[in-house]
């Protein structure tokens, strides 16, 4: 009998439907994990790990139009939807920016578009990453969320 309820649960475990979860679930996780890392230099360097796992995006989407305006470095964005969930590849040329949309992406690829335009981002707040950013780089974190945000309004409008 214990062997059938290892196999069931075995079974079960792996292929049961899996449950997406939610932006505030992600954002959690993200907050937990940086919760482990004691010091700004290991929360950079996860940052620029998170960059490094990015998914490529295809060369076609760097150009002038995929670029974020506001943003010190050169990030590129594109936006793919099936039916009202998105998904978001990026790029830039710098390691700790393309660490910041890595994070950003975490949060919000995979989601509705509803979810994304209602998500509250203060868990950049929760942790810490605006307060250790220059001016520019918080800037160019603001316009790289406003426009993960834009791209959702568009495709929830061209969905209408």
């Amino acid at each position: 009998m214990i062997l059938f309820t290892f196999y069931f649960l075995l079974f079960f475990i792996t292929f049961a439907p899996k449950k997406r979860m939610t932006i505030t679930e992600i954002q959690n996780t993200i907050i937990e994990d940086f919760s482990f890392l004691e010091s700004w230099e290991d929360r950079y360097e996860y940052m620029i790990d998170l960059g490094k796992s990015l998914p490529l995006i295809d060369p076609q989407y760097k150009t002038d139009s995929y670029l974020i305006k506001g943003c010190q470095s050169q990030v590129w964005l594109h936006a793919d939807n099936e039916g009202d969930i998105i998904h978001f590849t990026a790029d830039s040329d710098a390691i700790i920016t393309k660490g910041i949309i890595a994070i950003l992406i975490k949060a919000l690829s995979g989601q509705k578009a509803a979810d994304i335009l209602a998500a509250d981002m203060s868990f950049i707040d929760k942790i810490g990453l605006k307060e250790h950013l220059s001016p520019t780089r918080a800037n160019g974190l603001v316009s790289m969320i406003e426009q993960m945000k834009l791209y959702a309004k568009a495709i929830t409008l061209k969905n209408n």
